[in-house]
């Protein structure tokens, strides 16, 4: 008899969107959320799920949060749920924005310039 199987893990996003203004970086932005859990394959296709564990990743900077596997099963299932800041334990925080601005003519950017691109003058 010859046996194919195998464990392995796999990430998937469920169709869930909400609106928010990002407790990390004050910018606006949408949760996502995201499932992770381990399987079981036989002959190539999962028969078997567990440690599941959910996720919500912030789109404005990228911080993770978890979230209940209750409030995670709702949302996998299609549930209309609300998340608050009370559902969301924080992980990891992500890429953070910062806004620099020439004192001499005002031009502001986000990328970390020693000099003002506009008009040569030092940023602070």
């Amino acid at each position: 008899m010859f046996f194919i199987g195998g464990v392995s893990s796999k990430q998937k996003k469920l169709d869930f969107n909400q609106t928010i203004i990002c407790v990390n970086c004050g910018r606006y932005g949408r949760y996502e959320i995201f499932m992770e859990y381990m399987y079981l394959s036989l002959f190539f296709i999962p028969t078997l799920k567990w440690n599941k564990k959910y996720y919500a990743v912030s789109s404005c900077c990228s911080s993770v949060y978890s979230i209940s596997n209750e409030l995670g099963d709702r949302i996998a299932r299609g549930e209309q749920v609300t998340l608050s800041e009370q559902d969301l334990h924080f992980i990891h925080n992500g890429r953070t924005y910062f806004a620099k601005q020439c004192p001499n003519c005002g031009f502001e950017t986000q990328e970390d310039f020693q000099y003002c691109p506009r008009c040569a003058s030092p940023l602070k």
